[in-house]
């Protein structure tokens, strides 16, 4: 008896001592790291081997499967190679003359050591043209695309405008898939977008998110260059967009193309909740300006404008807190001889309500120079209509197309326009490239082929005929000349007339 009690109280220890052995296991289970051939410790991983068919049917409006479908082959990898700028300089012996003579940054020289960098682009046209963000090809000297299907082709810059932050390149490819462009009008605080790219080079990814907000003016696009006429209207997001999305796809839930990602809200760099894309609106004129005119039509009111809030109201004794502050108006304008005055309060375009100032250049800049447009306003508290003439910021109606420049002769040398890549790598709006200096008429002044001509004795060369035009009218004496290699190094060369 004793022993068969003693049997059984051995069993039953056995099963408590394993019990507790188990549930300590468990407890302990989240704290357990494994540790690989090299010593380094990582935390308990385990495979997920459960396979289970799903049936569920996402309700119509909260289905992505669709629009990611369409997008993604039309969103390409836009990969850029830069020349890393020099933190030190080559300025020669009469360097305080050249700094007043020609400016600050004289005899500056870029190393040739390659820099790169990515982002995205969306296939508009099955031909190859491809739109992207400004920032992501400025001052490349190459620009290479990968489409979905891991195809690789350099890319041509047709045009871009920094104003806008957009950019249109080209490959030489055709039957591409494309996105068709959305109305980004329509869209919808709340509504669910896609953001599609290649954040941090992972190609093709698609985040989710809703519309937070529209005309956001965020000022990233104000530099010295643009401040007065930058357009930011930005549709704010809350789908995750991180560096490398930047020229990719915001599309709504039918894969339309809403606008392009361009930037984020982050203090570290990374996402930190809400992104920003120029509606698909500004995006399709500033390409079709591109492709018509090869230079993007800015028209204007000619009135320098002021957000409303209750402070403003209160002080200039306004009746409302809706609409847009009129400052002044500029002389010879579009407002101005449309009678526009100071102290009134624009609250609408086309009949498209206007309450911020953001809202009023997004409508604007859908328009051209030569273009008019019914503007209401307040004066005295009374609503007016008014028909303005848009105008440019010199306050002509006249549309400004690229010249076709062409290479002219001249004392023996060649003189060739620039590519629009060439000026946007080298930040230039023109010049002359000279060749066949050898047996020219300027082989005795040090010029080396391949030199880019942007002025001569403070005169602007646009295009290889004011080369000509510039020195055949000097008299006698120096003419000094002004340039860039293509490898960014500033030089100046005097010539004796």
């Amino acid at each position: 008896m004793k022993t068969k009690q003693f049997i059984v109280g051995l069993t039953l220890s056995a099963i408590l001592g394993g019990g507790v052995a188990v549930g300590s296991y468990k407890l302990l289970e989240d704290n357990i790291i494994t540790t690989d051939v090299t010593g380094q410790q990582y935390p308990m991983v385990r495979y997920t081997s459960a396979m289970r068919s799903s049936n569920v049917i996402v309700p119509e409006g909260l289905n992505f499967v669709k629009a990611a479908q369409v997008a993604t082959p039309a969103v390409v990898h836009v990969m850029t190679t830069y020349t890393a700028q020099a933190t030190a300089d080559n300025r020669t012996p009469m360097d305080p003359f050249l700094r007043d003579f020609f400016g600050d940054g004289f005899g500056e020289r870029v190393p040739r050591g390659p820099q790169e960098a990515s982002g995205s682009g969306v296939i508009i046209a099955t031909n190859g043209y491809i739109v992207t963000n400004n920032h992501v090809i400025d001052k490349a000297d190459e620009i290479k695309v990968v489409l979905d299907d891991k195809r690789t082709y350099k890319a041509t810059l047709v045009g871009a405008d920094p104003t806008t932050d957009i950019a249109l390149i080209k490959i030489d490819e055709d039957k591409l898939p494309t996105i068709r462009y959305g109305n980004s009008d329509d869209l919808q605080v709340g509504e669910w977008v896609l953001a599609v790219g290649n954040p941090l080079n992972l190609n093709s990814t698609v985040t989710a998110g809703i519309v937070s907000a529209k005309a956001r003016n965020i000022n990233i696009l104000r530099t010295n260059q643009n401040r007065d006429i930058s357009i930011e209207s930005f549709i704010q997001t809350d789908a995750a967009v991180n560096p490398g999305n930047s020229g990719g796809a915001l599309v709504n839930l039918n894969g339309d193309l809403v606008g392009i990602n361009t930037a984020i809200a982050s203090q570290t760099g990374s996402f930190a909740g809400y992104s920003f894309a120029v509606p698909s609106s500004i995006v399709s004129k500033v390409v079709d300006d591109l492709l018509k005119y090869g230079e993007v039509q800015r028209a204007l009111l000619g009135a320098t404008i002021q957000e409303v809030d209750a402070t403003l109201a209160k002080d200039k004794d306004l009746k409302t807190l809706n609409g847009v502050y009129i400052a002044g108006v500029e002389d010879k304008s579009g407002a101005k001889e449309a009678g526009l005055q100071a102290g009134d309060v624009l609250t609408g375009i086309n009949g498209v309500a206007v309450t911020h100032s953001s809202q009023l250049l997004e409508q604007v800049a859908r328009y051209r120079p030569g273009d008019k447009v019914k503007v209401t306003y307040l004066r005295d508290g009374k609503e007016h209509s008014a028909n303005v003439t848009l105008k440019s910021l010199n306050n002509s109606t006249e549309l400004v197309k690229r010249s076709n420049a062409k290479a002219i002769t001249f004392d023996g040398a060649t003189f060739a326009p620039l590519s629009k890549q060439e000026m946007n790598k080298l930040g230039i709006t023109g010049g002359a490239k000279i060749t066949g200096i050898r047996n020219s008429e300027f082989r005795d002044t040090g010029m080396k082929d391949g030199f880019i001509i942007t002025k001569i004795d403070k005169y602007p060369v646009n295009v290889p005929s004011d080369v000509k035009k510039y020195l055949e009218d000097f008299e006698d004496g120096v003419v000094y000349i002004e340039g860039v290699y293509p490898d960014g190094l500033k030089a100046y060369y005097p010539i004796g007339k």
